[in-house]
């Protein structure tokens, strides 16, 4: 595209020239004119000026350029029109000023992206996507290609921006720590854990206030901080300030402006016109507490600060010509690396693609159910045929995800190649001939990155089966969204704005979303909380926004209406965040930094829905909420999950043990009645109860310390009296969920939603624990075990769990008690698996195998995925294009998405491979690791040192067996079935005499001419063998193994043979196998 062309037309305002001529998109056919949106008063009237595959160019005249949270406010109405759009905001009177505001998929979240230039010769930046935008007219699209081009044109790659902001940090972190005095300055700087956590609480609280500065919440000056400490350098250089920086200015700013709602003429006039913010961060912090001489250099802020000024502060997702632009993402990060340093803690940073699916897929079903069960009226709405399938039925494709419709069309068959279609029909003869193209690469439209046809095929089949399963009406049940990984939040969207949606469904989904509790029992810096509030807060906004246009209102939608309108003063995602916080989510950490961090993200991601309002009472920001009672910090596994277990412990006489229960059932109801006036109070935002807030914070603190330490006292007594107190205290940090959390532990139950990724930890470096949570049947090698159990301890009857931990969860006997534990439950239980070569779940250098399972107590069954291996660039698609197959579990969990290969796997009947070895027979030698395919071969792979000299290869197993049918198991062996069972069941590393053995097979059953085929491959192999060795160098050694994936064109006539006598249709199931195979071996596809 010529520039100077996109310049006259953008100074023009003729965008339905740039796109329709320039870049290749089509004439808006219908009515140009969208609905009007009024926000405050104001009307934005909309045009469509072009589209491509339904996705929309609108442009609007403004007087005023919308800033962050209006432009949300906008979309929040727009998006109800055009689904997927670009908005062009022109601003009046200045042609050629533009902002761009483009939605953009950041793991099923919706960013906004702004763009803004002043005129067409600033526009650089934007000229650069263009390319992306560029179609060729006649050239056939889909929206979701469309949709695919907008997100690699404007989506943020954040990660290299915060790699590079980390970089710096810290530097300036370790920097800082060193001007730190008065805590504990005899020790060493690795030995001075305080110093180092206060270094964390003063940085996190001044990258707070950079975020917040930059909006004008600090007396309307964006360089509030580096301006104050000029100030106070040169105050003191005349002689008229007499402190550090630190001491004599932002500790004031903290304690008694941003901590306090009412500030003095004097505070004024030296500190300007400083909000409220409450939110506990500014209060005196433990450290403050415990140290009362701290100090600080000014050196360390004047460093600080010019770091921190290369930056572009935004509370948004903003895209800037300097490429230095940083979000509050940047905390997740940061603390992501800083745990990654800390790995033997067993604690690795989630990414929110993770936090996204476990998130949705237990959250809104919670709320779903307990909408169908909320009233006989609600409950018919979801029977089959109910008006909740009905829209179901009638949607289309809408609910399945993009990646998993990748070039389907209805006529996908006619025009996939025709070497590919031609292995479709799996009812003719000779399957394998019609398939073997199918390996290869699949090209543009079909493709995901580095997908192969035979991936494509079964992507495409089914997104048909699905999508005739919709229009069936078979789809009924909301754990089906699970199973087939339908677009959940869409569909909760989609009915909440439905024109025919009934207020009572509107009202029960807002009353839901309301009461949900969701708890991360070890939350670190709040990733899952995080994810929990994206996937709330579009559902308040749309069911509040629902309820306010009903003319009838019911007098349930009118009470919670004016609960709302007598609860916030800034906006209605200011108060639906606060809501969230308040009501909806909990954590609980051993890591005080992590809980801190967990409060900063949530508070930045209230602020950034408010703009100053200079004339407006506290600038026209509402109080932060106080989440100190809902974050809390402590150890997870010690202490009381509820009363039953308090009792337990007790050793006193029937009396004895009832008056004790009595007494702290009755503490206990009080924390619960205080910790309710708490919470109302901060929803409630008048002034005037500020004291009688501040009151009931601290009488909530007494009160739970008062208890926390009888209950502490009491477990003490129970499990560690040759301790002393104090010592087991800080060394235990027990945490008492009945006291903190009483009334949804005793009140409700439990938590309705556990969602979260526990650490992994090896229980001997933790053996201390075993005491607090051993149980007489239930022992497990890893910490995260006691984690999920304990999960499970504190999950109401009908709630909803859901974490990511180790995949050996699913086939180790060191977790065989927590396989049964879950299968004892008797609920709905989905196993995802995901491999840590190529790629890992979690980034850098952690390379862990992981499950992610989510659980829901209803009918015993079991679904599950293939071990998932992956390259970073399919990352985007990973969550959206899972597949799971039911499956009937028994000691372990298959990992696989195809129930059909499970009896060719593991056979139910035939002779056990064990019974044909033999001490006297031919040796067949084991590579004890494996990854694309299996070492097992009649000849000794060779070794080499550094020298050449052939030496004794490192990790080889050798087991032997009878001559009479060593040349049949050596072909067995070497085929896909016992591969694709290595895949299944085995651990994705390790290969051992035990893996060999555990097989049965009809052996006596076969004919003497399936024999006589299967020697005469036998053969065959030998003479190939020798050519595929080849040599890896590992530790100085060059370790020889052979290539038996070369052997598999022998093979897989024979892996027919085998299977024809364990299925009556073995080129179907060997189809499947080549399925599971391929899928596996991806190391080519580079």
């Amino acid at each position: 595209m010529n520039k100077r062309i996109f310049q006259q037309l953008l100074l023009d305002g003729d965008f339905r020239e740039l796109f329709i001529t320039e870049l290749g998109w089509n004439k808006w056919k219908v009515r140009a004119e969208l609905l009007p949106i009024t926000i405050d008063g104001t009307d934005y009237l909309f045009r469509t000026v072009a589209d491509r595959n339904g996705l929309q160019v609108v442009v609007t005249e403004v007087s005023e350029l919308p800033k962050t949270s209006l432009a949300r406010r906008i979309d929040a109405q727009l998006r109800k029109q055009p689904q997927d759009y670009i908005a062009i905001y022109e601003l009046c009177n200045k042609p050629g000023h533009h902002q761009w505001v483009i939605p953009v998929k950041n793991v099923d979240k919706r960013d906004l992206i702004s763009i803004e230039y002043e005129s067409p010769e600033k526009a650089d930046f934007l000229f650069s996507k263009m390319q992306d935008l560029e179609f060729d007219p006649a050239e056939r699209t889909t929206i979701v290609d469309v949709k695919a081009a907008v997100h690699r044109a404007f989506s943020v790659n954040s990660e290299k921006i915060t790699k590079d902001f980390y970089a710096g940090f810290r530097k300036e972190h370790k920097a800082f720590a060193k001007f730190i005095r008065g805590i504990d300055d005899e020790l060493s700087e690795n030995d001075n854990r305080n110093k180092q956590w206060y270094a964390s609480v003063m940085l996190n609280r001044l990258m707070f206030c950079y975020f917040i500065q930059k909006k004008g919440f600090l007396n309307s000056n964006v360089n509030y901080l580096r301006d104050k400490l000029d100030w106070c350098r040169k105050e003191r250089g005349e002689d008229r300030f007499f402190s550090t920086f630190y001491r004599g200015f932002l500790t004031r700013l903290f304690s008694d402006g941003l901590n306090k709602p009412n500030h003095d003429w004097e505070f004024q006039q030296q500190f300007g016109r400083i909000p409220y913010l409450n939110g506990g961060m500014f209060d005196s912090h433990k450290i403050e507490r415990e140290y009362a001489d701290i100090d600080i250099a000014d050196e360390a802020f004047i460093s600080l600060f010019a770091f921190f000024d290369k930056w572009q502060w935004h509370l948004d997702t903003r895209v800037t010509a300097s490429g230095r632009d940083i979000n509050p993402d940047v905390l997740g990060y940061i603390f992501e690396q800083y745990i990654n340093d800390r790995a033997q803690m067993g604690a690795y940073y989630t990414k929110e693609d993770i936090t996204e699916y476990i998130g949705r897929n237990t959250i809104l079903p919670f709320i779903f159910d307990k909408v169908s069960e909320a009233s006989k009226p609600m409950a018919e709405l979801f029977v089959p045929g109910g008006w909740v399938w009905l829209q179901l039925q009638q949607s289309g494709d809408r609910y399945i995800f993009d990646a998993v419709k990748q070039g389907y069309t209805p006529d996908w068959r006619e025009r996939i190649p025709e070497n590919i279609a031609v292995g479709l029909d799996t009812t003719k003869p000779e399957l394998l001939e019609r398939c073997k193209d199918w390996n290869t690469r699949t090209p543009e439209p079909f493709a995901l990155p580095t997908e192969i046809w035979r991936e494509t095929i079964e992507r495409l089949q089914r997104c048909e089966d699905i999508l005739d399963k919709i229009r069936k009406g078979e789809i009924t049940s909301i754990n089906d969204f699970i199973t087939y990984n339908l677009d959940i939040r869409q569909f909760a969207a989609d009915l909440i704005n439905a024109d025919d949606a009934p207020q009572s469904f509107i009202y029960n989904f807002y009353d839901a979303l309301r009461s949900v509790t969701i708890l991360d029992p070890t939350c670190g810096s709040g990733a899952f909380l995080f994810a929990a509030m994206n996937i709330l807060e579009p559902l308040y906004y749309d069911c509040i926004t629902r309820l306010e246009g009903i003319e009838r209102k019911s007098p349930d939608t009118q009470k919670a209406l004016d609960e709302i309108k007598s609860k916030y003063r800034s906006n209605i995602h200011y108060f639906i965040y606060k809501s969230i916080i308040l009501r909806n989510l909990y954590g609980v950490d051993i890591m005080a930094e992590a809980t801190e961090i967990a409060k900063l993200r949530l508070f930045l991601k209230m602020v950034a829905v408010v703009d100053v309002q200079p004339l407006a009472d506290n600038l026209g920001l509402d109080p932060l909420p106080d989440i100190d009672f809902n974050i809390r910090c402590g150890n997870t596994l010690v202490g009381y999950a509820n009363a039953e277990s308090i009792v337990k412990d007790h050793n006193g006489d029937m009396f004895a043990i009832h008056d004790f229960e009595e007494n702290v059932a009755a503490e206990m109801d009080k924390v619960a009645r205080t910790f309710k006036l708490f919470k109302h109070l901060q929803l409630t935002q008048e002034s005037e109860h500020h004291e009688e807030f501040i009151t009931a914070k601290h009488q909530l603190r007494d009160l739970l310390s008062s208890l926390n330490d009888t209950l502490n006292h009491h477990l003490h007594n129970a499990t560690a009296s040759g301790m002393l107190y104090d010592e087991w205290l800080n060394s235990h940090q027990p945490f008492n969920w009945v006291a903190e959390f009483y009334d949804i532990i005793h009140g409700n139950g439990g938590f309705d939603v556990i969602i979260g990724n526990p650490p992994y930890v090896s229980m001997n470096k933790v053996n201390y624990i075993s005491k607090y949570i051993c149980c007489v049947g239930f022992k497990c090698s890893d910490l995260y075990a006691y984690v999920i159990k304990r999960a499970f301890e504190l999950l109401q009857e009908k709630g909803r769990h859901g974490f990511i931990v180790m995949h050996n969860f699913a086939f180790s006997r060191n977790f065989k008690d927590l396989r049964k534990l879950i299968k004892n439950l008797n609920g709905t239980t989905w196993w995802s698996f995901y491999s840590r070569i190529p790629s890992g779940l979690f980034s850098g250098d952690v390379r862990v195998r992981n499950t992610i399972y989510l659980w829901a107590n209803n009918i015993y069954s079991n679904y599950t995925t293939r071990l998932h291996r992956w390259f970073s660039e399919q990352r985007n698609e990973l969550f959206q294009n899972i597949l799971y197959s039911s499956i009937s579990v028994d000691d372990t969990i298959p990992m696989t998405d195809n129930s059909l290969i499970l009896k060719a796997i593991r056979p139910s009947t035939g002779v056990e491979i064990v019974f044909y070895k033999d001490c006297q027979g031919l040796p067949l030698y084991i590579k004890g690791v494996a990854y694309n395919c299996l070492g097992i071969t009649p000849i000794m792979p060779p070794s080499k040192d550094v020298n050449g000299k052939e030496i004794q290869a490192p990790g080889i197993g050798i087991e032997k067996f009878s001559s009479q049918f060593f040349k049949i198991l050596v072909v067995l062996f070497l085929g896909k079935i016992y591969f694709c069972k290595w895949l299944v069941f085995g651990d994705d590393f390790h290969y051992t005499s035990s893996d060999l053995l555990d097989y049965r097979f009809p052996f006596t059953e076969m004919t003497l001419e399936d024999i006589k085929v299967i020697e005469d491959t036998y053969d065959k192999i030998m003479s190939k063998l020798p050519s595929l060795l080849q040599y890896k160098l590992n530790a100085q050694i060059k370790v020889g193994s052979f290539n038996t994936k070369e052997l598999w064109t022998l093979t897989d006539k024979t892996d027919i043979i085998f299977l024809s006598y364990i299925s009556d249709k073995p080129h179907v199931v060997f189809e499947k196998l080549e399925q599971q195979v391929w899928k596996a071996v991806i190391s080519d596809r580079k």
